[in-house]
C-alpha cells in the first residue's frame, strides 16, 4: 500500500508533468508527435482492416456453407502461389460440364452455371425508354440460380427451364437498374434493351448483403437465360499471357442428406474424368468452399494488419527516439533542480520516478491523441464512403498501452541518468 508520501509525490510529479507540457507547448507537441501518429496509425487501419474483415466474413458466409463453387481457377489457386500463365493454359470450364455433372452425380441437389462472371466479366447498360444504366454486370444462368445462391425475388419471378430451352429473352433486375430505371414505377412486363436486343423484366432481386452499408458494385447486376446470353454475347474469351480466359463459373449445392466433401469428391471425379487426368496429374480447375475462401482471406488480412502494424511501430520507434532524445535535453536543462531535490531529501527512486513518469505521461497524453485522431480517420472514411469499419475497445487499450509503454522504454535512459546525478555537482552546474 502506498505510503502518503509516496502518494503525495505521485500528484507532485503529475503537476510537474502538466506544467511543463503547458510551458513548453512546442516542445512537447514534438516530443510527442511521433507518437500521435504511430497510435493514429493503428488504431484507424485496424478500425478500416477490422470493419472490411466483418463485412466480407458475411458476405462470404451468405453464399451458404455448403455451396460449391468450380472455376478454371481462382483466389485460392493465385493465393498458393501458382504461376498464372500456367492457370490460364487449364482447359475453360463450358455449359457441357454443369450439365454432365448434374447428370453423372447423385450427391447434389442443384447445379447451375453462371457466364459472365470471372475472368472476362460482361459489362453491359441497360435502356428503358430515355433512362440508361451504367455499365454493369451481365450473367447467363439456369432457372435455379435463386436456390443456389440464396437469392432473394421480391418482385416477380425467376425465369423457368423451359424459357431457358426457348431462349427467351427474359431478364431478371439487380437493384442498380431497378432502382436507376423504375424508381416509381412496377417493372414486371416492361421492355428494357441490353444492347441490341429486348428483354421482358420479370423480376427484381432484392439487395445483395452488404454489412457495413459499404457498395462495392454487388447489386449492379442482371440475370438472362443462359442460352439467351450465349445467343447475344457467345462465350467470351480473352487472350492473355499465352492462354485463355472465359467468364464461366458452376456452382453445386449438396443434397440435405449427403456430406460436402462427398460432393466435392463426386465433381472432382467427373471433371477429372472429363479432362482425362491421369492419376498422377493435379486438377486443372478449382473447386472453392466457403471455409477454403475465408481461410485465404484469414492470410490476408492478418499479413495486412501486421504489415501496418510493423510500419506503425516504426513511427512509435521514431517518437520514442524523440521522447528519449527531448527527456535527457531536459535533464540536462534542469541539473539544478534535481541536485537542489536530492539536496533536501529526494531520494535517488524519487528522481528516477519523477522523469519516467514524466515521460510517460506525456507519451500517454500523445497516445490519447493518436486514438482520437485515428478514430476520426476511420469514421470519416465511413461516412465519405460508406467504408465498414469497426472500433474495438481493445484497440484503444492496445494504443494507450503502446503509448505508455514507449514512455517508460525510451525515457528509462534520461531517468537513470537524473537519478544517478551527483547532489554536490548537479548544485554547482550553470
Amino acid at each position: 500500500m502506498a505510503s502518503p508520501l509516496r502518494t503525495g509525490l505521485f500528484g507532485e510529479i503529475v503537476a510537474m508533468a502538466l506544467a511543463t507540457l503547458r510551458e513548453q507547448k512546442m516542445r512537447s507537441g514534438l516530443t510527442v508527435l511521433g507518437i500521435v501518429i504511430g497510435i493514429m496509425s493503428i488504431v484507424g487501419s485496424t478500425s478500416l482492416i477490422r470493419g472490411l474483415d466483418q463485412s466480407l466474413r458475411e458476405s462470404i458466409e451468405s453464399m451458404g456453407a455448403d455451396t460449391i463453387l468450380m472455376v478454371k481457377f481462382g483466389a485460392v489457386s493465385m493465393g498458393s502461389g501458382r504461376e498464372l500463365t500456367e492457370l490460364l493454359r487449364r482447359p475453360n470450364l463450358t455449359p457441357d460440364d454443369a450439365d454432365a455433372i448434374e447428370e453423372q452425380t447423385d450427391s447434389l441437389a442443384s447445379v447451375t452455371i453462371v457466364l459472365g462472371q470471372g475472368g472476362n466479366p460482361t459489362r453491359a447498360r441497360v435502356y428503358y425508354q430515355s433512362e440508361r444504366t451504367k455499365q454493369i454486370s451481365v450473367f447467363g444462368s439456369t432457372a435455379n440460380y435463386a436456390e443456389v445462391f440464396q437469392a432473394d425475388i421480391v418482385e416477380g419471378r425467376f425465369f423457368t427451364p423451359g424459357e431457358t430451352r426457348r431462349r427467351a429473352p427474359v431478364v431478371l433486375l439487380g437493384q442498380t437498374p431497378y432502382l436507376a430505371l423504375f424508381p416509381n414505377i412496377d417493372p414486371i412486363g416492361k421492355q428494357v434493351r441490353l444492347g441490341d436486343t429486348r428483354y421482358t423484366v420479370i423480376g427484381v432481386v432484392g439487395p445483395t448483403p452488404s454489412p457495413g452499408g459499404f457498395n462495392m458494385g454487388q447489386d449492379d447486376f442482371v440475370i438472362i437465360p443462359h442460352t439467351s446470353y450465349q445467343k447475344q454475347f457467345g462465350i467470351r474469351a480473352q487472350r492473355m499471357f499465352g492462354g485463355e480466359m472465359r467468364a464461366v463459373m458452376i456452382a453445386a449445392v449438396p443434397r440435405a442428406d449427403v456430406d460436402r466433401e462427398v460432393a466435392l469428391a463426386d465433381i472432382e471425379q467427373v471433371m477429372r474424368i472429363r479432362h482425362r487426368l491421369r492419376l498422377d496429374e493435379e486438377n486443372d480447375f478449382e473447386l472453392m468452399t466457403q471455409d477454403a475462401i475465408l481461410a485465404l482471406w484469414d492470410q490476408i488480412s492478418g499479413a495486412t494488419f501486421l504489415s501496418l502494424v510493423v510500419i506503425s511501430s516504426i513511427a512509435l520507434m521514431v517518437g520514442g527516439i524523440g521522447v528519449m532524445a527531448i527527456m535527457t535535453i531536459s535533464v540536462t536543462e534542469r541539473t539544478r533542480e534535481i541536485g537542489t531535490r536530492r539536496a533536501i531529501g529526494a531520494k535517488r527512486k524519487e528522481i528516477l520516478w519523477q522523469f519516467l513518469l514524466e515521460a510517460s505521461f506525456l507519451t500517454a497524453v500523445g497516445g490519447v491523441i493518436g486514438i482520437l485522431l485515428g478514430s476520426g480517420i476511420g469514421v470519416g472514411v465511413h461516412y465519405a464512403t460508406g467504408f465498414p469499419i469497426s472500433l474495438p475497445w481493445w484497440s484503444f487499450a492496445l494504443g494507450l498501452g503502446f503509448s505508455a509503454s514507449v514512455g517508460i522504454v525510451f525515457g528509462l535512459f534520461p531517468a537513470i541518468k537524473a537519478s544517478t546525478l551527483d547532489p554536490i555537482e548537479a548544485l554547482r552546474y550553470e
